[in-house]
């Protein structure tokens, strides 16, 4: 009799109190809304430990990821309901070399500089640590004090990389793209991947980390190398386990065209052998990976464009091509990734890479690429487990 009273109870307290699903989209980034950017691409977000919500993107004059390109940061004190004018951040002084593996479509003049994977980690000590990219081959770390309103000058890194030449003669470095983690023993751990030409492949994997709130900068061992099971493995989400082990989620151009996953004991060593999430397609594109954890609920939430049709209508794809990237979903799973039984659909048609955070008051955030617009939607997790058919 106390047990059929005690589940009456808790399905009335459940009727009573659970919040009614609502799903909200706003544009952040429009084509041509500034006159001296034409693109914007590579969407990242994170919520600061006082709560404030910074967006952030590439703005590129011209299409390629080798163009003119600046970073711009958007700032959101209400849950990312209404924001800021973007910033421009990430400005570096002094001569600027031009990479030796840059397109030659560069201008011969040498004015177009290309800032490339800006990285943000907040801290929970109230700092936002911002790691980036300066012609794909120099690496730059700065942090803000006051929430993403004032940036320190960058401080180089890039001797850091210098560690990976045991195991591939990099030309090109790149952070991230989107968020990274802090551990609970409050380590900072940034996916990197590395190719040995001025494109995204032959490439691998790794992580550097810094155990000093970002005052110094150490390297990690490979995490997924490039062989014939794995092959090309380059923008990886990082995301820290219940037990402590840090999981990386890697884009690739593997045959399998499913996700790469790989674990270790402290995000930067002992990574397990690579494997292939099975419930994980890949399109090959960016996907975002974080912890929803509010009203006693730990889930992981995962995003990326799940298809594998081809890029062009009626064409027959091979395997580790790359796909269509349309149908941007976001799934959910229960046993910190083991499997993925919701998958919802945020975005039909075309969508692209997409970064994901949690508000203070458990309000989902996932800020993603549509079309030619960075597009925020705002929901909730009703919302994302409720049913929705597939296009």
């Amino acid at each position: 009799m106390k047990s059929s009273l005690f589940s009456l109870f808790a399905f009335l307290a459940h009727a009573v109190f659970a919040a009614e699903p609502f799903l909200e989209k706003q544009d952040l980034f429009l084509p041509n809304q500034d006159p001296a950017y034409n693109l914007y691409r590579i969407p990242g977000i994170v919520v600061t430990a006082k709560g404030t919500v910074l967006s952030w993107c590439e703005a590129r004059k011209g299409d390629g990821d080798w163009a003119d390109i600046r970073v711009l940061v958007r700032r959101s004190t209400d849950e990312g309901r209404t924001w800021d004018s973007p910033r421009k951040v990430a400005e570096v002084s002094g001569p600027i070399r031009r990479s030796p593996v840059a397109p030659k479509s560069k201008d011969p003049a040498k004015t177009e500089i290309t800032y490339n994977n800006p990285v943000l980690i907040a801290d929970r000590d109230g700092s936002v640590h911002m790691l980036f990219c300066l012609e794909y081959e120099r690496a730059f770390h700065q942090v803000s004090r006051d929430d993403g309103v004032s940036w320190s000058n960058p401080v180089e890194i890039t001797p850091v990389f210098e560690a990976f030449r045991k195991d591939i003669d990099w030309k090109v470095l790149a952070t991230g793209p989107g968020h990274a983690i802090q551990l609970r023993t409050g380590r900072l751990v940034v996916p990197v991947w590395l190719s040995s030409s001025g494109a995204h492949r032959p490439s691998v994997t790794a992580t550097i980390f810094s155990d000093d709130h970002g005052a110094t900068w150490q390297s990690g061992k490979v995490a997924v190398p490039n062989t014939p099971e794995t092959v090309n493995p380059n923008e990886t989400a990082a995301l820290e386990l219940a037990d402590g082990r840090v999981l990386l989620n890697v884009r690739s151009e593997s045959g399998a065209n499913r996700r790469i996953v790989t674990t270790s004991p402290d995000g930067a060593t002992g990574w397990t052998r690579p494997e292939f999430d099975p419930a994980l397609l890949e399109p090959i594109c960016k996907a975002a990976l974080t912890r929803y954890q509010h009203n006693s609920q730990s889930l992981l939430l995962f995003s990326n464009p799940d298809t594998l049709d081809a890029r062009r209508p009626g064409a027959e794809p091979k395997p580790g091509e790359s796909r269509a990237r349309k149908n941007l979903s976001v799934k959910i799973s229960r046993d910190e990734g083991r499997t993925w039984p919701v998958n919802k659909l945020l975005q039909p048609g075309s969508s692209a890479y997409s970064d994901l955070a949690v508000t203070h008051s458990g309000t989902i955030l996932c800020f993603y690429e549509r079309e030619s617009s960075l597009t925020l939607a705002r929901f909730n997790l009703e919302w994302l487990e409720s049913s929705n058919p597939k296009p």
